[in-house]
């Protein structure tokens, strides 16, 4: 591996049982990545060629049980049991997110096999999420670089790579999470800060940073995490509505004057909600419903509904209109609002033509419009301006504030479940 690090320079030992198949994995991880547009040429492709996932990631989590069944069966995989290894190197290097952590345990020391109940607690995002991110964050040799929500320390390990170890910060709520981050970071030969703490309200002691990332979802803005922002330097986190199914991507940057900008961007993927910051979900019975359900009313309907692509707009409506979730896996568009049982769902019924039918007391086809309007009167904008208030409130607005709501500092309990 040829990482850099300020602390010394040539090959970074990448620690036991790397092999020739594990490179070839990570060379095909990295150009299905290119392939999909979520990477370029760069510092951080050269990272994750090089970076050794099965050492960052010597066990990991896959579900033998279906989608929604109850309860979930895990099986912990392990690097060391030949049985185990192939299917652990497919799924370090199938692109999609890797669970490591179930119900909160300490992380060092398991015993591979099966888990009954329970959720993940700690995981590698989807490297389709996190390469862009990391791409846009821009990382530089020499930088200081925050990385809040350790995880399965992927991102800390790039930034490793790209600024050096000596200027990393890697922050997790779980003392767990951030004990098997320090050992596994340094059996890549990477030695950075690794603390536990409050993700929002960052880590003071090694400010001010020239980058931050934030790995879990956020209603808001975190001002600790601005306050540690180095003048010209950037941020990145999810700030999203109740909602999953629309995420914002906040940019924030700081002027050399020391002035927050703040821009907040309608994505397709974002980090799942911090602890605290409870979002809505579609069970497997409502989903149901809504799929065979003949629903309070149904028409014909000329009017279009908005495109998936139109980011912006379903970032409004997640934000205008809250508690409607998504199924993507249905056909046409299914949207459900499981706080008070309502539901729409419209599939084309020929040219221009669409089968809508609604049930429950919100009306969720005219909501849709109703918001489809206004954010058209402003310009069908694709991100919005966060204004920061003096009295502490948040504000996603586009210009002239034709299109505008308030965004909810009510502050999360502290943590995140990354």
């Amino acid at each position: 591996m040829t990482g850099q690090t300020s602390q010394r320079t040539g090959p970074a030992p990448v620690g036991a049982g790397v092999c020739l198949g594990s490179a070839a994995s990570r060379s095909r991880m990295v150009n299905g990545l290119e392939e999909a547009g979520d990477l370029t040429a760069g510092p951080v492709r050269d990272a994750l060629l090089a970076l050794a996932r099965e050492v960052l990631m010597p066990q990991a989590y896959v579900r033998r049980s279906g989608p929604d069944e109850m309860p979930p069966v895990w099986e912990l995989l392990d690097w060391t049991r030949a049985e185990d290894r192939e299917e652990l190197r497919e799924l370090l290097h199938s692109g999609g997110s890797v669970p490591v952590q179930h119900a909160g345990e300490a992380i060092l020391g398991r015993v591979p096999g099966p888990r009954s109940g329970g959720s993940m607690t700690a995981m590698s995002s989807t490297m389709g999420m996190t390469a862009p991110l990391l791409t846009l964050l821009d990382l530089s040799p020499g930088q200081r670089f925050l990385d809040v929500g350790t995880g399965a320390g992927v991102t800390a390990a790039v930034g490793c790579f790209i600024c050096g170890d000596a200027g990393v910060v890697t922050l997790d709520m779980d003392a767990h999470a951030g004990d098997a981050a320090r050992v596994h970071l340094a059996d890549l030969g990477y030695r950075p800060a690794v603390v536990t703490g409050d993700g929002q309200e960052g880590w003071p002691g090694g400010a001010p940073y020239e980058r931050i990332l934030v790995s879990f979802g956020l209603p808001y803005v975190p001002p600790a995490l601005m306050a540690q922002l180095a003048p010209g330097g950037r941020a990145l986190m999810t700030v999203s509505a109740t909602s999953p199914s629309w995420p914002g991507l906040a940019v924030i940057t700081k002027t050399a004057g020391g002035r927050v900008e703040a821009e907040l961007r309608g994505v397709e993927f974002g980090h799942r909600a911090g602890a605290g910051f409870d979002q809505v979900f579609l069970p497997a019975a409502f989903r149901n419903r809504i799929a065979t359900e003949e629903g309070r009313w149904t028409q014909i309907s000329r009017l279009e509904p908005p495109q998936i692509t139109d980011r912006g707009f379903w970032t409004a409506l997640g934000a205008l209109r809250p508690g409607l979730v998504r199924d993507f896996a249905a056909d046409g568009l299914t949207i459900g609002a499981p706080g008070c049982g309502s539901w729409m769902r419209a599939r084309p019924a020929g040219h221009h033509r669409w089968e809508v039918a609604v049930a429950g007391p919100r009306d969720i086809w005219d909501e849709l419009h109703t918001v489809a309007a206004l954010w058209r009167s402003a310009g069908s904008p694709a991100g919005y301006r966060i204004q920061f208030d003096a009295d502490g409130t948040q504000r996603a607005t586009t210009r002239c504030n034709t299109l505008t709501w308030t965004l909810p500092t009510t502050r999360p309990t502290p943590g995140d479940p990354t």
